[in-house]
């Protein structure tokens, strides 16, 4: 028996990013943002002493996680070649200037499920997956697997 729960910030969440995918052919390599919504689900084969898989108040240092890297930022891969521009950008206090190894949100999802592990340790045994959203059409998942 597997029981599944679903946490979700949604696109009203206020998780209002720019990001941009430099090495794109299209108009994606061009500066662009998204209110980003977050699904987390955890699983487990047996449910704590209160019938529960997770405390959902348990949250609350996700959703502080969530709104510093993803909160009116800009968010830019560690290796694009524009970089300088970038931190002078930051340096002027025009951008709330965060940097990943990569962006997208496949690549966000699986930052955001890693460091949900690290931040919340019983995560490592019970999340499952994190999807982020762009919008409705448009979201990638990170799981665990096999």
């Amino acid at each position: 028996m597997t029981y599944k729960v679903k946490k979700s910030f949604g696109h009203n969440e206020g998780l209002s990013c720019c990001f941009r995918q430099w090495r794109a052919n299209t108009h994606c390599n061009l500066l662009h943002g998204y209110a980003l919504s977050v699904l987390f689900t955890l699983e487990s084969n047996q449910l704590d002493e209160r019938n529960w898989v997770y405390d959902f108040g348990g949250f609350k240092i996700i959703k502080e996680f969530l709104h510093h890297w993803f909160d009116h930022t800009t968010i830019i891969a560690k290796d694009d070649p524009e970089m300088q521009q970038f931190f002078f950008l930051s340096d002027k206090k025009l951008i709330n200037l965060k940097i990943l190894d990569d962006v997208g949100c496949e690549k966000f999802a699986e930052f955001i499920f890693k460091e949900s592990c690290r931040l919340v340790p019983e995560f490592e045994l019970i999340l499952e997956s994190v999807l982020v959203k762009e919008h409705n059409s448009n979201g990638a998942i990170f799981s665990k697997g096999d």
